[in-house]
């Protein structure tokens, strides 16, 4: 599949024939504008009632005119969203190479898609998608006898919306307790399973959020939750979450509140996870998304205290492994790019600690599996890994086939082989079988995509930010490339939260790239990829720094000649919809076209909702200080959408039943933009229903979305037709 540019002199011809030329980039760039009024679709927006609510922060009045639109529970919202959709899909319907993407869309994902075997008790288990189920079938099978059917999530749902969130089975592998997500939300049932009959053997647990799963024997397990919100679950705020223990064979009202019920331990996020001897419980309690403090629960002597390790949430330290009273840590206290250390439970505090592999130059995290620790690096936000004794004693390298992503090599102390998959841009997921031993690496199983990898490249560049800071960048499009400005382009961001962006394959990726189009990734400050001191220089005040960078990137690629203003697309989801809900406000002329998916877009209301104010170590909080809302009010898309300019053709995305970053955020960006945009651009809102943050969603959703967001894309690129 490709695209080119049709003639831009003629109107509009709602057919697949290519016209057969191309156009400079300097040609593109002069008949942009009488392309995007020539080709548009005739629709009107529907009519967003304001209202009269003002807010006062240290003294400054910020009206909140769309206030009504965040209660989910009213029916005008639910008016609204209907009236939106109704127009934004009237404009959908028209493009009319739409349905030739969703058509390619379904073909690249219809391949048997199998996942990473993993080993409990008796059985390795795997997931395999046949094609086009909406959702994954977890499979098992004992050596020598062919695969069964362990659970099957398609049979949760007629439609698909309800989806297998995560399972966790006990040590002997004789029982296993699950979570399924409704519609997307983050809200779980629990559902308990013997793995010999496959019966569900008690009541299912509800109102479950946030949630780890351990097990202590088979006697019962660890969960958390909070308290179920008063009015909307999906909106309502929940600030304080709790660890419960789960006894089987009794009600979920019984279950023994472990961690988190008293004022002083109130956190915003606790979980527990038992060692493999279930001898300790390590608790994790955290106030944001970043640091926790870290205790131990000795289970063989109930009444005795907690044991602290961490009193102070400024580190993130994790217990990797424990051999009797001996534990193993992953921490980046002292240590921004983290290391592992040593120490005892009964002195475990940092000044115990000794080093077993010290913090070097590249991010770390670690697993464990045969006996041994996996060093996974990160250099430049690829992988490079390494092997080690649980002395620190280094056993070799792992060669990887290319310049990519590998994950995995986890197991239980007793594998001799385990598993690891390796991907990035261009190149579908293989698995390895790797043998702890030895050090061979033999191929499991290849992805069976119809995608063609050898006919593309994949290239890592650096480019400047505004302060100097150097920013690398993946570029990904087929061979032969012609620079001159006019090729279509995606460049995708995220930013925050100590996440990294690694390269690996998509098969809706996949589907942009054939059709022709430049796919680019900025790693950009605020994501993990440099570690702490990379992810601090782009939070609270120093928020701006991610935006910079990705202004930057777009910079770069357009002065590099790879595409040009008219022909680039900015796309991010949740903290990059805040991204893209920013770049597109700051630098309208700069874009084509702007993809903010289930953003955070109000930045003077969002901790206000569900987890939200968990968020503050990235964000700040508009009522911390009067810089603090100052700095926010500068930036929040929401507040920045000014009256008469002309903004990128918009398509915001989100799910009504997105309690993360609840819908509302995407409701008013929108009727902002509308209101106050100016210029033949189209700015709209598709609301996905029955869906949530992303986790979970169904193939087929999956395959009308980007058959949306690819088609708006090119449409509003002046692209006539494709083939």
């Amino acid at each position: 599949m490709n695209f080119k540019l049709a003639s831009l002199s003629s109107a509009l011809v709602l057919t697949f024939a290519l016209t057969g030329c191309e156009q400079s980039a300097q040609s593109t760039a002069q008949n942009a504008n009488a392309s995007q009024s020539e080709q548009a679709v005739k629709f009107a927006y529907p009519e967003t009632r304001k209202g009269a609510v003002v807010d006062e922060y240290f003294g400054v009045k910020v009206a909140d005119p769309y206030r009504w639109l965040e209660d989910d529970m009213s029916d005008e919202t639910a008016q609204w969203v209907k009236a939106q959709n109704a127009t934004t899909y009237g404009y959908l319907s028209q493009i009319p190479y739409r349905d030739a993407i969703k058509s390619r869309l379904s073909t690249l994902l219809d391949y048997e898609k199998v996942g990473m075997p993993f080993i409990e008790g008796e059985y390795t288990y795997f997931y395999k998608n046949d094609g086009l189920q909406n959702q994954y079938v977890l499979y098992r099978q004992k050596e020598g006898s062919e695969p069964e059917v362990f659970l099957d999530p398609n049979a949760f749902s007629e439609d698909g919306t309800v989806s297998l969130a995560s399972i966790e089975f006990s040590n002997d592998g004789s029982l296993a307790v699950y979570l399924i997500s409704e519609g997307g939300s983050d809200w779980r049932k629990a559902r308990v399973m013997d793995t010999k009959t496959l019966e569900i053997i008690e009541e299912e647990l509800v109102d479950i959020k946030f949630s780890g799963l351990s097990w202590v024997g088979n006697e019962g397990f660890y969960y958390s939750s909070y308290d179920k919100p008063k009015g909307s679950e999906l909106s309502a705020k929940t600030d304080q979450h709790k660890l419960y223990y789960h006894k089987l064979g009794t009600e979920q009202s019984e279950d023994q509140l472990v961690f988190g019920g008293t004022p002083e331990q109130k956190h915003r996020y606790v979980s527990g996870g038992v060692t493999e001897d279930n001898r300790y419980l390590m608790i994790y309690a955290s106030v944001s998304t970043s640091g926790n403090r870290l205790y131990i629960k000795d289970l063989q002597s109930p009444e005795s205290d907690l044991i602290p390790v961490l009193t102070e949430p400024n580190s993130d330290t994790y217990v990797l492994e424990s051999k009797g009273e001996a534990l193993w840590l992953v921490t980046n206290l002292d240590a921004p790019n983290k290391r592992v250390v040593k120490t005892t439970v009964s002195n475990p505090t940092p000044d115990t600690w000794v080093d077993v592999i010290s913090e070097t130059e590249n991010v770390l995290s670690v697993s464990t599996g045969g006996g041994y620790m996996f060093a996974k690096y990160m250099k430049d936000a690829t992988s490079l890994i390494q092997q080690y004794t649980l002395d620190g004693q280094k056993v070799r390298d792992i060669e990887l086939p290319e310049v990519g992503t590998a994950s995995g090599f986890g197991g239980h102390d007793d594998q001799q082989a385990i598993y690891y998959s390796f991907s990035n841009q261009k190149t579908p997921s293989t698995i390895f079988k790797f043998d702890v031993e030895s050090g061979k690496s033999d191929v499991h199983s290849k992805s069976k995509v119809n995608f063609d990898s050898n006919k593309y490249e994949s290239k890592q560049v650096f480019y400047t930010s505004k302060d100097g800071t150097k920013v690398p960048m993946i570029i990904t499009h087929k061979k032969g490339l012609t620079l001159d400005g006019s090729n279509p382009t995606i460049l995708y961001g995220y930013g925050g939260f100590n996440v990294s962006l690694q390269p690996r394959f998509s098969s809706t990726r996949a589907a942009w790239l054939e059709l022709g189009g430049v796919y680019a990734v900025a790693n950009l400050r605020g994501g993990g990829e440099y570690g702490k001191k990379w992810h601090d220089a782009g939070t609270k005040m120093q928020k701006q720094n991610v935006f910079d960078d990705f202004i930057a990137a777009a910079e770069y690629l357009i002065d590099s000649k790879i595409t040009s203003s008219n022909k680039l697309a900015v796309m991010g989801g949740s903290n990059g919809g805040l991204l893209v809900g920013a770049v597109m406000t700051q630098r309208p002329e700069l874009f084509q076209v702007a993809l903010p998916a289930v953003g955070v877009l109000d930045m003077l209301r969002y901790h206000t909702f569900t987890s939200g104010a968990g968020w503050a170590y990235d964000y700040g909080k508009s009522d911390d200080s009067k810089e603090m809302f100052e700095y926010l009010l500068g930036y929040s898309p929401l507040h920045n959408v000014k009256s008469g300019v002309a903004y990128p053709a918009t398509l915001v995305t989100t799910g009504d039943h997105d309690d993360r970053v609840v819908p509302a955020h995407s409701f008013k960006f929108a009727a902002e933009l509308q209101d106050k945009h100016r210029g033949e651009n189209p700015v709209m809102i598709r609301i996905e229903t029955d869906a949530g943050h992303g986790a979970g969603t169904p193939i087929s959703k999956t395959i009308d979305q980007y058959a949306d967001i690819y088609g708006f894309t090119l449409y509003n690129m002046g692209i006539k037709s494709i083939n």
